[in-house]
C-alpha cells in the first residue's frame, strides 16, 4: 500500500508518500515563516495564496523523490480540516483532483487524527493509548481506542498552549515562531523571578486554560521599566512562563493518567504529539509524571510533531486498511473535533455546519 498525503491546514505546504510498511518514501515541507514573520503570526490569506503557488510543485517533488508513479498509489489522503479554511480548501481540492484523475480513492483526513496516529508511523505502538495533543490551535487529552475511535477527556476552555507561546514571544520581543524562541530564551532565564499563575492546577478534571497566564505575562511586561523587556527580563519571563506551562501540564495530565488507567490498566502509554511536543523542557516534565504513574511516554521526532504530510499519508494508510474512504464532494471544515472524525456529508436541518 502506497499513499500520497497532502497537508495545507495552516502555514506549511506539505506533501509526502508513505507505504504500509511504515516507510516514509518522501516528505517535503515548505515553510512560510519568512512570509508571516513580519506580522508576528499567520495571516490566513497570505497562507492560502502561498499554498496555491507552491502545492503542485511540492506534490510533484514528493512523488519524484519517492520514485512513485501516480498509477502506483493505493489512495490519496488530504487534510480536510480543521484549520484555516482557505488553506484546507487548496489541499483538499488538489487531493480530489489527483484522486479523480487517477481513479484512486480519496481519504479526507482530520488533521488532528494525523497527529494522533503519527506515533504509530514512527514506533508502531498498539492501541489503546492516551494522547496529549498540544499545538498552536489545540490542547487536549484524548483516549485513543483505535482509528476513528476517540474519547476526549479534557480540552482547553479558552486558548491553545501553542498560541500562548506565540503571544508570549511577541510580548517579549523574541520573534516568530514563538515556541522555539521562548524555549531558547528560557534556557538562560530564572524561572522563579516572576510569580505567574497556574490556571486550573489542583482542580478536578483534565481541562486546560491559558488565557489568564497570557494576561499575567502582559501585566509583568507592563510592570517593567518603560514596559519594555530587556534581554534579562525576557529570559526570566520566558523561563517563568514555560515553567508555569510545565506545572499545568503535569497537573492536568496526572489527572488524565489516573482516569485513563482505570479503563485501561494494562495499556499504560501516553503519546505526546503536536508542535508543542517538540519542546524539550515540556517533554522532560511529562516523562517525569509518566514515570511516577508507571506509564511509558512516546512522542514522534520533532520534525513529525510539527505539521507535515507524512502523518496525513499514514492516517490515509490506516483508514484505507479499514475500507474507510470519502466521496469527492466531501467539504473542507474549519472546525472538526477529533472525537467526531467522519467528514461532514450534509448540513444540519437548520442549514448549519455540524460543530
Amino acid at each position: 500500500m502506497v499513499v500520497l498525503g497532502i497537508e495545507t491546514s495552516c502555514d506549511e505546504t506539505a506533501a509526502a508518500v508513505v507505504d504500509g510498511e511504515r516507510r516514509i518514501l518522501s516528505s517535503i515541507v515548505l515553510s512560510q515563516l519568512d512570509e508571516h514573520r513580519v506580522y508576528g503570526g499567520v495571516v490566513p490569506e497570505i497562507a492560502s495564496r502561498a499554498h496555491i503557488r507552491h502545492l503542485d510543485g511540492i506534490v510533484d517533488r514528493a512523488m519524484r523523490e519517492a520514485d512513485t508513479r501516480y498509477v502506483d498509489l493505493s489512495g490519496v489522503a488530504a487534510t480536510a480540516g480543521p484549520g484555516l479554511i482557505g488553506g484546507v480548501m487548496v489541499g483538499l481540492v488538489t487531493g480530489k483532483a489527483i484522486a479523480a484523475s487517477t481513479a484512486r480513492p480519496l481519504v479526507a483526513v482530520n488533521h488532528l487524527e494525523g497527529h494522533a496516529l503519527s506515533v504509530r508511523l514512527t514506533d508502531g505502538i498498539e492501541f489503546p493509548y492516551l494522547l496529549l495533543l498540544v499545538s498552536g490551535g489545540h490542547c487536549q487529552l484524548v483516549e485513543v481506542a483505535g482509528v476513528g475511535a476517540y474519547r476526549r477527556l479534557g480540552t482547553t476552555i479558552d486558548d491553545a498552549v501553542g498560541e500562548a507561546f506565540d503571544k508570549t514571544a511577541k510580548m517579549l520581543g523574541l520573534g516568530y515562531p514563538g515556541g522555539p524562541a521562548v524555549e531558547r530564551a528560557a534556557r538562560e532565564g530564572d524561572p522563579a523571578r516572576f510569580d505567574l499563575p497556574r490556571p486550573l492546577r489542583g482542580r478536578p478534571g483534565c481541562d486546560f486554560s491559558f488565557s489568564g497566564l497570557k494576561t499575567a505575562v502582559r501585566h509583568a511586561v507592563a510592570g517593567l521599566t518603560d514596559g519594555v523587556p530587556g534581554t534579562r527580563d525576557a529570559a526570566d519571563l520566558a523561563a517563568s512562563f514555560q515553567t508555569a506551562v510545565g506545572d499545568v501540564f503535569v497537573d492536568r495530565t496526572a489527572n488524565a493518567l489516573k482516569t485513563y488507567a482505570e479503563r485501561h490498566p494494562r495499556a499504560r502509554r501516553l503519546v505526546v504529539a503536536g508542535g508543542v511536543a517538540a519542546n524539550g523542557y515540556l517533554r522532560r516534565r511529562l516523562e517525569a509524571v509518566c514515570a511516577a504513574a508507571d506509564f511509558s511516554m512516546w512522542a514522534p521526532p520533532p520534525d513529525l510533531c510539527t505539521d507535515n504530510a507524512a502523518m496525513i499519508a499514514w492516517a490515509g494508510v490506516e483508514r484505507l486498511r479499514r475500507g474507510l474512504t470519502d466521496p469527492l464532494d466531501t467539504p473542507a471544515r474549519a472546525r472538526w473535533p477529533l472525537d467526531e472524525t467522519r467528514p461532514l456529508r450534509s448540513m444540519n436541518e437548520d442549514g448549519k455546519d455540524t460543530p
